[in-house]
């Protein structure tokens, strides 16, 4: 458990990037539709070109046969779990600081074992009492913003993350679900290339292609500036690529529902860093008391996932 827990950690720490420099574009005047829809294509590159020098053509090859093979499935997961996930948090990160979205964005943590229920896995009741106070953090850090900010703007920025919540354990569990074949109303799909982690997230990319495409033609956003392009570029490497990557390696390592929600549990630590970054680069401003409570309560929950892990 305490491997899961610290990949989990690390790839928390790449996946704040996506929170700092979407704030970053939002201020700079970035239209959110260029933050979410470019991040993706910029990942087929990256993950083409790693699996090319990595694994070589062959598996290029497989991984276009398990997407051929199986493409209503990774149309359908990586719309859910890259598509609507991420277009809700690069519209939120118009309304809200970085680290208030990360905060959040945490409530997916809450969100994991409705979505392990859904799916027929149940969590042990001390999972779920851990999830409850990482929650109450979570709340804290809202309520304290809600007082420094007009309702309406506070709803536009924190309302889409819910949804974005939701989605991203969905999209990841039915994957988790087709590998292992015990669903009743999803494939089952066996195929070696699906070991390799950057396949398994090239996979969920390809498939969210259509959901962007649509995005953007029903949006039509101004065209996107310099910066915009290189900033997704760094968002699709540090979070698309290496936090994912290594956040589904972790969550293919559980064997249980407690695992799975536990790993989960670690995307608090993108709080953390995001605040951390925030004030060092866009010098944004300190959580108050509240705040602080709420980050340290949301700390508190995940220490706890470790430390009551085997009683």
């Amino acid at each position: 458990m305490f491997r899961r827990i610290l990949l989990g950690i690390l790839a928390a720490l790449f996946f704040s990037s996506t929170f700092i420099l979407n704030r970053a574009m939002s201020l700079g005047g970035g239209h959110w539709v260029w933050s979410s829809s470019l991040r993706f294509g910029y990942m087929v590159i990256f993950l083409v070109l790693i699996l090319l020098l990595t694994r070589g053509v062959e598996a290029l090859r497989q991984v276009w046969q398990v997407f051929r093979q199986y493409w209503r499935f990774w149309v359908l997961a990586g719309s859910i779990g890259f598509g609507v996930f991420y277009a809700l948090i690069s519209f939120s990160a118009a309304y809200a600081a970085g680290w208030i979205v990360a905060t959040t964005w945490q409530i997916t943590i809450l969100a994991t074992p409705i979505v392990l229920l859904f799916f027929g896995r149940k969590v042990p009741v001390k999972g779920l009492i851990l999830t409850a106070v990482i929650f109450l953090g979570i709340l804290a850090v809202n309520v304290e913003h809600a007082g420094t900010t007009s309702m309406a703007t506070m709803l536009t920025g924190a309302l889409p993350v819910l949804g974005a919540a939701f989605a991203y354990p969905i999209g990841n569990q039915m994957v988790w679900e087709a590998l292992q074949g015990n669903h009743p109303r999803l494939p089952r799909i066996k195929n070696k290339i699906l070991e390799n982690g950057f396949a398994r997230v090239l996979l969920l990319t390809m498939g969210s292609i259509p959901f962007w495409l649509l995005l953007v033609l029903v949006t039509r956003p101004p065209a996107p500036s310099g910066g915009q392009l290189l900033s997704t570029a760094m968002v699709a490497l540090f979070s698309g690529v290496i936090a994912t990557t290594i956040f589904l390696y972790a969550r293919s390592l559980c064997y249980h529902a407690y695992e799975i929600a536990a790993v989960d549990a670690t995307q608090s630590m993108e709080m953390v860093f995001s605040l951390v970054g925030e004030v060092i680069f866009l010098h944004g401003a300190l959580p108050g008391p509240l705040g602080w409570a709420g980050v340290l309560l949301t700390i508190a929950g995940l220490v706890a996932y470790i430390i009551f892990q085997n009683r």
